[in-house]
């Protein structure tokens, strides 16, 4: 990592770079960590690329998985921003991170998950429609309006995460430190500040609230009236059919609004530091290795699709 220091920065160290600590400092775990996120990295590509393919085939053109497809490629992107970079770092002994790269990975890593916090409130009013306005569905939730929840999803995202890379990269770094995490993420960055943060970390709550509380107070109202409605269901078997079909969002929407959460309403708290970079592996490498798992598994329609597409892959490969 390259510092230079002059007159016109006084007593500040003007930082060309930073120094990732990694997930353990342990030298003889490096190579384990390193084959466990390369096999959790090699799933989470091929699990989220199958749901990518499959949810593009002709007979499941519905706004669920079209919502999905997006979902997927969001996982992917999330995944790759983080995980290449952190296995390099297992290997190598040089663990430094460019200041270009850091602006680059936290501004991709917060407009991904903020895209990702919305998109999931759109996919909970997808199900809302779905279920307690059947005979409307089609119509309120046509191609223009699902098109148009995604990009709304992505422009919230993107003025997001320039809004919040911009205020960090703005921050005084007066001190050579090491980035206590395993990527450039807002809590690690603004604790290496050597001014005063606290007007930060309450606009850094703020955000949170808006994009994390306030895409969840929308998924919980459109499960009250799901609820609602399942209940007035006579079957039981109709409503565990479903409810079935909203199960699956319910677990990915607990797993990542829940860490994301913890993470940045204390930004500043360093006495669990430890736990945090625990809940940061769960938003941007458990849940997009599990949302494959998650939704094929529990979704016949998926399921179908997948066995349809390996026997015509078969049939073109005996053919040939």
């Amino acid at each position: 990592m390259e510092m230079t220091e002059g007159p016109e920065s006084g007593n500040h160290t003007l930082l060309t770079g930073f120094i990732l600590s990694g997930l353990s400092s342990h030298p003889e775990l490096q190579h384990l960590l390193f084959f466990t996120f390369s096999f959790v990295y090699t799933i989470t590509t091929i699990g989220n690329l199958l749901i990518f393919m499959i949810t593009g085939h002709s007979t499941l053109h519905t706004p669920m998985y079209f919502f999905l497809r997006v979902l997927s490629f969001l996982d992917i992107s999330t995944a790759s921003v983080v995980v290449p970079k952190m296995l390099v770092n297992f290997l190598a002994g040089d663990r430094s991170i460019s200041y270009t790269g850091c602006i680059t990975q936290l501004f991709s890593v917060v407009v991904l998950a903020a895209t990702e916090w919305y998109l999931l409130a759109a996919m909970a009013y997808d199900r809302y429609v779905a279920i307690c306005n059947p005979l409307r569905y089609a119509t309120i939730m046509n191609s223009r309006v699902c098109r148009s929840l995604v990009l709304l999803s992505c422009c919230s995202g993107s003025i997001v995460s320039v809004v919040q890379t911009a205020w960090v990269f703005t921050l005084p770094f007066c001190e050579p430190k090491q980035i206590n995490y395993f990527f450039c993420d807002i809590p690690p960055l603004i604790m290496l500040s050597c001014t005063d943060t606290s007007l930060y970390e309450k606009q850094i709550i703020m955000t949170t609230v808006l994009v994390i509380f306030t895409p969840f107070c929308l998924i919980l109202v459109s499960y009250a009236c799901i609820l609602s409605s399942i209940l007035r269901i006579s079957s039981a078997e109709g409503r565990h059919k479903t409810f079935s079909t909203c199960s699956s969002h319910l677990i990915v929407v607990t797993l990542y609004c829940g860490s994301g959460t913890l993470i940045y309403l204390q930004p500043k708290a360093s006495y669990y530091q430890d736990a945090k970079k625990v809940l940061a592996l769960i938003y941007t490498t458990v849940v997009p290795t599990l949302n494959p798992l998650i939704y094929s598994l529990r979704n016949k329609e998926v399921k179908e699709v997948l066995i349809r597409m390996m026997g015509e892959l078969r049939k073109k490969s005996t053919s040939a």
